[in-house]
């Protein structure tokens, strides 16, 4: 009974591997979000919304050859910038989807740019407003995002990707004392803590970034984040060339499907 159990086995194994296998079919593919997925920080920038081919989405395009691809994400973009631009844009038949969003409207260069200029105290308490921020109205904002998205593109797969920890802790020598990195590190992870909580209440799939970043941070030998950059400017505290190859590409590959 075994022996005639292992024969059938091995016979329908010779079938399968004489059958070729079925190639996937191609997905119409989104980007929406932020400068975190527009590509600020990388090299290539163009357009009023400083898109780069070196960021995730069109590098994740370059790689599967999807039927259709939209790099719909904007610099400074926020979530009313995605539901009032950028999803009227977007292919009702759209099946795959990623986005980074929420930064912006939780203060993202305003709080960086107080923990730069000004004491620990006032950096702190920059970051705790925020948090406030993210903790009481940020919720509400994103779900309206993701149910627009929703509504929008019903068969679609949302790859809702995180944000990186800024600074490498320990980081000796870094201009930025250890209090100021742990206050804005303490506010990154709130941020994605509630991105995560309200992707997967609205069915998506949440990409944990961190992971990818760890080791790389600003301050840390080899960093996929860019530091404070003068020219130019918007570069600062965004993902490098290496950040958005290294970083969000394998992030977003292993939960695109």
């Amino acid at each position: 009974m075994k022996r005639a159990a292992v024969l059938l086995a091995t016979s329908l194994l010779g079938i399968g591997l004489a059958t070729p296998a079925r190639a996937a079919a191609p997905v119409d593919y989104a980007a929406l979000g932020d400068s975190y997925s527009s590509g600020v920080g990388a090299t290539g920038q163009s357009g009023s919304c400083l898109r780069s081919n070196r960021s995730y989405g069109p590098l994740w395009a370059a790689a599967h050859n999807p039927a259709t691809f939209q790099f719909l994400a904007c610099s400074g973009a926020t979530t009313d910038d995605v539901r009032n631009t950028q999803i009227p844009a977007l292919n009702s038949g759209t099946d795959l989807i990623s986005i980074t969003i929420g930064g912006n409207d939780a203060g993202f260069t305003s709080t960086l740019l107080t923990c730069w200029t000004t004491s620990d105290a006032n950096c702190a308490a920059r970051v705790n407003q925020a948090k406030a921020y993210v903790a009481n109205t940020l919720p509400g904002r994103l779900d309206a995002t993701y149910a627009a998205i929703r509504a929008k593109a019903p068969g679609a797969r949302v790859v809702v990707l995180s944000y990186p920890l800024m600074y490498a802790s320990p980081a000796p020598g870094c201009a930025l004392s250890a209090a100021k990195r742990q206050a804005i590190n303490d506010g990154a992870r709130v941020l994605d803590e509630k991105i995560q909580e309200r992707a997967e209440a609205a069915g998506f799939v949440y990409s944990e970034v961190r992971d990818d970043f760890a080791g790389h941070e600003i301050c840390s030998p080899q960093p996929y984040l860019n530091g404070v950059t003068l020219i130019p400017a918007q570069n600062s505290y965004h993902p490098n060339n290496s950040g958005y190859a290294n970083g969000y590409l394998p992030a977003f590959t292993e939960m695109a499907g």
